[in-house]
């Protein structure tokens, strides 16, 4: 019997479109048929899939500045700051968003309290987990170096030492300044270290000039430049020759002498500031999540009520749509 001889299909017309010889293929293997063939861009639009950037932005929730009671306390550290792109996430990809809130102030007497960490993860998506910052010291002790954090809290007066960062993976802050005693006559006292930033550490404090907070990051993610995970300003001894050093960018509160100190701004991981010998020191501020994508690739499907802006330029280009979640929610692709 003479055997049929068997051969291999490798083009012809299917429907509207061709498919011929695979062509190489650089794009994520959920636009691509486990076949090897090109899926084509077949009914409205046609002309295939086009490739795109999808941008994220996780800040975690920062620390609380240290109360000073008798002397100075340190600010709190920045909240973790991290970026990720994803090229081509697969449709109908559920991303759960985590938005960590800031840490408690500290009063007027004890240490500030660690922040809350932010999260994105979704199904073919590596996770990315942000740290939250740690507290400041209170007076004449060094910061907290227990527990998992970005940035370290700032040290108090009479030598306290910041603390150094404990986060997996490193670089989503720094560390914490050194308080010191004073170095003019009369009462004794002196100035809190300043918290880590992402950018830069804690200033350490000189003399009764307070540590300022580390330097944050700026990006523009939402349509304009924006700055995230800076410090808390530590704070000085006496109202009458502290010196409290304005804070640098990344919505870290500054220190105060005998008042109350600033909040890190809400939303920006940026720490709180340090107390003197009176008034509360200021809770750290919340974190915050940033999705950037193209205008045609927004699928309008969310949860946790987003701030959602088109037709905005970022650094990745023109005409793109950008999610703002100040709270927990979710994005499906």
């Amino acid at each position: 019997m003479k055997s049929k001889k068997t051969e291999l299909f490798t083009g012809g017309m299917i429907g509207n479109g061709i498919i011929g010889d695979p062509p190489s293929d650089t794009r994520s293997s959920s636009q691509t048929k486990s076949f090897g063939y090109q899926v084509l861009g077949f009914g409205a639009g046609g002309g295939g899939f086009a490739e795109y950037t999808l941008s994220m932005l996780v800040v975690g929730g920062a620390g609380g500045g240290g109360g000073g009671s008798a002397s100075a306390a340190g600010g709190g550290g920045a909240g973790g700051y991290r970026t990720s792109d994803q090229t081509n996430p697969a449709q109908g990809t559920a991303l759960t968003i985590t938005v960590g809130a800031g840490g408690a102030s500290g009063g007027t007497t004890g240490y500030g309290a660690i922040g809350a960490q932010s999260q994105i993860s979704g199904t073919g998506l590596t996770t990315i987990t942000t740290a939250p910052g740690s507290g400041g010291a209170k007076d004449g002790v060094h910061a907290y170096n227990a527990g998992t954090f970005a940035s370290g809290g700032g040290g108090g007066s009479f030598g306290g030492e910041g603390a150094t960062p404990t986060a997996s993976p490193a670089g989503q802050g720094r560390k914490g300044g050194t308080g010191i005693s004073s170095y003019n006559p009369g009462p004794q006292g002196g100035s809190g270290g300043g918290g880590g930033g992402h950018a830069t550490v804690g200033g350490n404090a000189t003399g009764d000039t307070a540590g300022v907070g580390g330097t944050g990051t700026q990006i523009n993610i939402i349509g304009s430049t924006q700055g995230y995970s800076g410090g808390g300003g530590g704070g000085a001894r006496y109202a009458s020759y502290g010196n409290i050093p304005t804070p640098p960018t990344g919505g870290g509160g500054r220190g105060s002498q005998s008042g109350a100190a600033e909040a890190g701004t809400a939303n920006t991981g940026g720490g709180g500031g340090g107390t003197g010998t009176a008034g509360a020191s200021g809770a750290g501020g919340s974190g915050i999540v940033v999705l950037d994508l193209p205008d045609a690739s927004y699928s309008g499907t969310t949860t946790g009520s987003p701030t959602v802006a088109t037709g905005q330029t970022t650094a990745q280009g023109s005409a793109r749509t950008t999610l703002k979640f100040t709270g927990s929610g979710s994005y499906t692709i």
